[in-house]
């Protein structure tokens, strides 16, 4: 008795294994932000989307420097950092693939001086 329910669930993990490859799922934007001495800069403020403008969130990097947006659906993103009163330029169309972590290196100009 117990072969035909271990065959049955057998074939059922396998229809489902088919059918899940096929459908659109979750990856993770990653990556760092630096200064502009090229050292990590840990707290800064990473600003992602999807690059239709919709869905924006935001996250801060460890005192690593990294930032991570897990769980994003399969598509194209901007992302952008914020540090010390300077953005970064903004990295468009960065594709997030079902699966895997796609990799973004963030470059912060010099901070701009306040002026009097």
């Amino acid at each position: 008795m117990k072969r035909p329910v271990y065959a049955f669930l057998m074939v059922l993990a396998l229809a489902f294994a088919a059918t899940a490859k096929d459908e659109p799922g979750m990856g993770t934007l990653a990556g760092a932000v630096y200064g502009a001495n090229g050292k990590p800069v840990a707290g800064a403020r990473v600003t992602s989307q999807s690059a239709d403008g919709k869905l924006p969130q935001a996250t801060t990097t460890n005192q690593q420097g990294r930032f991570f947006f897990p769980d994003l659906d399969h598509g194209y993103y901007d992302v952008r950092a914020y540090s010390n009163g300077a953005w970064s330029e903004w990295k468009h169309n960065v594709e997030v693939k079902t699966g895997k972590q796609t990799e973004v290196r963030l470059q912060l100009p010099a901070a701009r001086k306040k002026s009097n």
